[in-house]
């Protein structure tokens, strides 16, 4: 499920207009079904351009959510529905009845925009391996948090960074003919007596075929 058209293309006010027209109705779902309202509204304007998609205009899909549609106007393979409103609540029900979704109901509190949207995208909603960031942005950029009804005194939770993990790849060289330990030494930068304490080697006398710790 993917944007039509990139939020990003749209003025700040067009988007603050579409928040304004649908941030009573997101409340309303977060405080029946515990879904945040501000990972309603930022999926809403991710997916659907700030409700200006061809999706949004003609099927009154705000998702990206595909299905069977018997709309005339366009073609498409998304689904199509009677009212934005529609959309909104088909969206909730995916999160609540696709067990690959319902998890993060018991795992996360309506505060945690965050773990939302990265439990959302792997479970799969979307292809793009940056989508839940694009939402997480959405959110912080226009403070969609402020709907969440968080308590004053709520601290939010950083998640922790990546870890790169460095690999040490261990090199190895085969011994040809002509070869002596002070021509290895010079090609790879290294010294004799390096080679030889790193190879265990009594003496400086090499075999053909024989491989060495670089």
């Amino acid at each position: 499920m993917l944007s039509i058209v990139s939020y990003q293309c749209f003025s700040q006010s067009v988007i603050n207009n579409y928040v304004d027209e649908n941030k009573e109705f997101a409340v309303d779902l977060m405080n029946q079904h515990h879904v945040p309202a501000s990972i309603i509204l930022a999926v809403a304007i991710h997916e659907s351009a700030a409700g200006t998609s061809k999706i949004a205009r003609y099927l009154n899909n705000h998702f990206g959510i595909k299905g069977h549609n018997s709309n005339t106007q366009i073609r498409s393979s998304y689904k199509d529905y009677n009212g934005p409103k529609d959309s909104y609540l088909d969206f909730v029900d995916k999160l609540q009845t696709r067990s690959k979704y319902k998890i993060l109901f018991d795992k996360y509190s309506q505060y945690e925009y965050k773990q939302w949207a990265y439990g959302i995208q792997r479970g799969g909603y979307a292809a793009s391996k940056t989508w839940a960031a694009q939402v997480i942005a959405i959110i912080k950029k226009y403070q969609l948090y402020n709907y969440d009804n968080r308590p004053d005194d709520y601290i939010e939770t950083v998640l922790p960074s990546a870890t790169v993990v460095k690999t040490t790849v261990k090199k190895t060289y085969t011994v040809k003919g002509g070869d002596t330990l002070g021509v290895i030494a010079k090609k790879y930068h290294t010294t004799v007596k390096n080679l030889m304490q790193k190879n265990n080697l009594k003496s400086t006398v090499l075999q053909i075929g024989q491989k060495l710790k670089i």
